[in-house]
Formats: C-alpha cells, structure tokens, sequence
C-alpha cells in the first residue's frame, strides 16, 4: 500500500509540450510503471498531437474522459499556473501536483479559495513532487535514490527530501511515499493532512518529518501527533537564520514577529513526543533508532 499515488494511478502532464514538462515526463514515464501510468498531456493550442507518443488534448476535462486519468501534474509557467490548477480541480481529478515555482500569492489565494468544497487534493506549488518508489513517480526528485520500504517522508525542503532519502537508503531502509509539499505560504497538503494519511497507512511503520522556518504548520502537526499518532515520527526543521521579516528560502520561511524560528518548532516538536535533531546529518540514524 502506499498514499496518494500508486501504480494503479493514471497521470496527465499539464505543460507537456515545453522544455520542462517534456524532459520531467520522459524521465517518470521511463521510472518504474511509468509507461502505463502517464497517458496524456494538456496544451489547449496543440490538440491532436502528441508527446513521445503521449497523446496531447486541449483541456484537462477531455483528456480524463479519453484517458480515465486521475492525477495532473503541472510544469505551466507562473503566470497561468494557477488556471491549470483551477482547470484540473473543475474537472475533478484526485490529486494535482504542481511543480511550478514563483505563483502570484494573490494567484494562489484565489485558488485555494475555488478549491473549497472540492474533492482534488493539491501538492504543492514550489516542490519536487510525490514518488512511491518502485511504483510510480511524479515530479522532479531523482528517482534512483529511493527504494521502495516502510518510512514515510514529508517536507518542505525539495533539497532536503533527498538528503533524508539518502541517509535512509544508507541505513538499508526504504521509503512507502514520499512527498516533497513545497515551501510557499498559500499551498495545498501540509504535515498534518500527510501525517493523516501515513498515521492510516498500513506498510508505512515510521516517519521523518522535514520542516522549515515559518509560519506554524509543523507546530500544528506536532500537537496533532501528540493526540493522535500510532507510529514514531523523527522531525527535523531547516533553520538557517535571516532578519526577521526577511526571506529566507522558500517564500514561506518568513519568520513574523518572532515566531516560526527554528528553535521554537524543534520545542514544540520535542514536548509533543517527536524525536527531534538540530542536525541535518543525523536524520537517518535518529529515525533508524526509534524502530
């Protein structure tokens, strides 16, 4: 079993036919079962065509009803990235993973406000994706760095995740899913909703739990692990200092008025039951310990 994706997932590429979208696609439809998972792209100015022999339709709505596709991912440029979100929730796809970087916040927040109500799940925007190693992968990490195991994975930091991975494939142990959520201050899954689905998993027995500075998403989580979760969790937060007010990383590691620093995370984690490392090195082996 996994969560969110598996091989059983059908996948359309949004922005199939840029530079991007066409080197990613190639790359996760050649990983694992990729060929039979990704089966259309979107490009409503190119219809009829097709991408390595992926067929291409001009909305998202008809390339489901051709294709029975379920998940969207999206390499569209900010400035209209919003609107291939927007489009693939109308047409009510499971999940939607939207790789682009640098969205309008006013974009975003007008967004998420459509999505109320709405079944689609979204991941991201600004992150590397979802892999089920083994099975399926959508998005940008590497996908030889992982094997399929029983650790779930979640952060915010896509440079991160495949630390973590790597110092978890050092220790012989594989991951269930991996998820990279991204780091911007309006998006979609954050740790709770995927603690949620790891907590109701049955092949994942543990977690590392990646965060950054701002905002109070991990603080929120750790309180809801304390009340709720069956399986140890391990967390480590990116704290790397900056002014306060000014940006740091991701455009949601703004510290505010002196909250969401790392230390203040890594306490409310550490008195929530979650074993904790304030150093980067040591992820794999903290979380090898707790099993």
């Amino acid at each position: 079993m996994s969560i969110l994706i598996n091989r059983n997932s059908r996948v359309l590429t949004q922005g199939i036919t840029g530079k991007t979208g066409q080197f990613h696609t190639r790359m996760c439809r050649d990983y694992a079962n990729g060929k039979e998972c990704f089966v259309a792209g979107v490009n409503p100015r190119k219809p009829g065509e097709d991408f390595e022999g992926i067929p291409v339709f001009a909305t998202v709505k008809e390339a489901k009803q051709q294709t029975g596709a379920n998940v969207s991912v999206i390499y569209v440029p900010p400035p209209f990235a919003a609107a291939a979100i927007d489009e693939a929730v109308e047409a009510e796809l499971d999940l939607v993973i939207c790789i682009t970087e640098g969205i309008p916040v006013r974009d975003m927040i007008r967004t998420r406000y459509k999505m109320q109500g709405k079944k689609t799940r979204l991941i991201g925007p600004n992150c590397p994706g979802i892999i089920t190693p083994d099975e399926l992968k959508i998005g940008i990490m590497p996908g030889y760095i992982h094997k399929k195991g029983r650790i779930g994975v979640v952060s915010r930091s896509g440079t991160l995740t495949y630390e973590a991975v790597a110092q978890l494939m050092a220790l012989g142990l594989g991951q269930s899913t991996c998820i990279g959520i991204g780091g911007d201050p309006v998006n979609g899954l954050k740790h709770l909703d995927v603690m949620q689905l790891f907590n109701d998993d049955d092949e994942t027995d543990a977690v590392l739990m990646v965060g950054e500075i701002g905002g109070s998403d991990e603080e929120d989580c750790a309180r809801w692990i304390r009340d709720n979760m069956r399986k140890p969790v391990v967390g480590f937060i990116a704290g790397v200092t900056a002014p306060p007010g000014k940006r740091m990383g991701h455009a949601g590691a703004i510290i505010s008025g002196g909250k969401g620093t790392a230390q203040e995370k890594l306490e409310v984690m550490e008195s929530c039951g979650i074993k904790v490392t304030r150093n980067p090195a040591e992820m794999g082996k903290l979380l090898k310990s707790v099993l």
